[in-house]
């Protein structure tokens, strides 16, 4: 099942840059390490206002509970709130396979 997930992280005030490019780091890692698992599909950056920082992640999990694990491993969760919509696929989708006539 796929999944957007809307993220939006708040840095703590009182912050060093030091610690936001540390966290950075680390949720580079997880990110690339949840790709190769298949689990993290895409990222995108929607128009953000100043001084936001805002991801769409599209996720790929059997269901909410093992999103929910996977969420939970990524470092920024200490930061940040999300939305999460389920996705289901739509039959005019461009991007699925055709359907063959009798299936």
């Amino acid at each position: 099942m796929e999944f957007l997930v809307d993220m939006v992280t708040t840095v703590p005030e009182g912050t060093s840059e030091d610690e936001v490019a540390a966290m950075r780091a680390r949720e580079a890692a997880r990110s690339a390490e949840l790709t190769a698992q298949g689990s993290l599909l895409r990222l995108w950056r929607p128009p953000l206002a100043p001084g936001e920082w805002r991801t769409w992640g599209l996720f790929q999990a059997d269901d909410a509970g093992a999103l929910e694990t996977v969420l939970a491993s990524m470092p920024l969760r200490a930061w940040r709130r999300e939305s999460v919509t389920p996705l289901t696929p739509h039959p005019n989708d461009p991007g699925q396979p055709p359907r063959q006539p009798g299936r």
